[in-house]
């Protein structure tokens, strides 16, 4: 008998770090736990990017994830803003990769469309979702919904995955 997956998603932002987590046991999503990573405005970029260490740490000790998944950074108009994004986001790929956990990445359209269905809705739309597909999740926060959003993502998309990465090793 298989034990249950324990997947950890990550939504990279530099003011709030969302994370959730779940558990895939054959076809059954089970929520375990999310919230937020929060960072100061006031505080310095380095100092931000050590918060975020900080608490993803924590959780990935907390929680023993067998794998994770990120969200892939989308482009914005305001390139300083995008970069200081991108930096936020790579401390969420190293705390899993670190602990030595396969890290997934997708990008924001595919998980709204394996969430709602459709690649454009609004976060409220996610969150109406997750109450069906995780009844106990109760996230605090949008961060936190999305992050428990790029898990099911991963849940659902984590065989063709696995099955790239075996293809790219040979």
């Amino acid at each position: 008998m298989n034990r249950p997956i324990r997947i950890l998603g990550i939504d990279p932002g530099l003011r709030r770090t969302g994370w959730g987590v779940i558990e895939v046991d054959g076809n059954r999503l089970i929520y375990s736990a999310c919230g937020s990573v929060a960072t100061s405005d006031k505080a310095s970029l380095a100092d931000r990017l050590v918060t975020i260490h900080d608490g993803l740490s924590r959780v990935v000790e907390d929680f023993a994830p067998d794998e994770a998944a990120v969200e892939a950074t989308f482009v914005n108009k305001d390139a300083n803003a995008t970069l200081k994004l991108g930096q936020a986001r790579g401390v969420a790929l190293l705390i899993p990769a670190r602990s030595g956990i396969s890290v997934a990445e997708y990008a924001p359209n595919l998980v709204k469309k394996t969430i709602v269905g459709a690649g454009h809705c609004e976060k409220e739309q996610i969150r109406l979702m997750l109450r069906v597909l995780l009844p106990k999740a109760d996230p605090p926060s949008h961060d936190a919904a999305d992050a428990l959003a790029i898990a099911v993502c991963h849940a659902h998309h984590r065989q063709s995955v696995a099955l790239k990465l075996k293809v790219a090793a040979r």
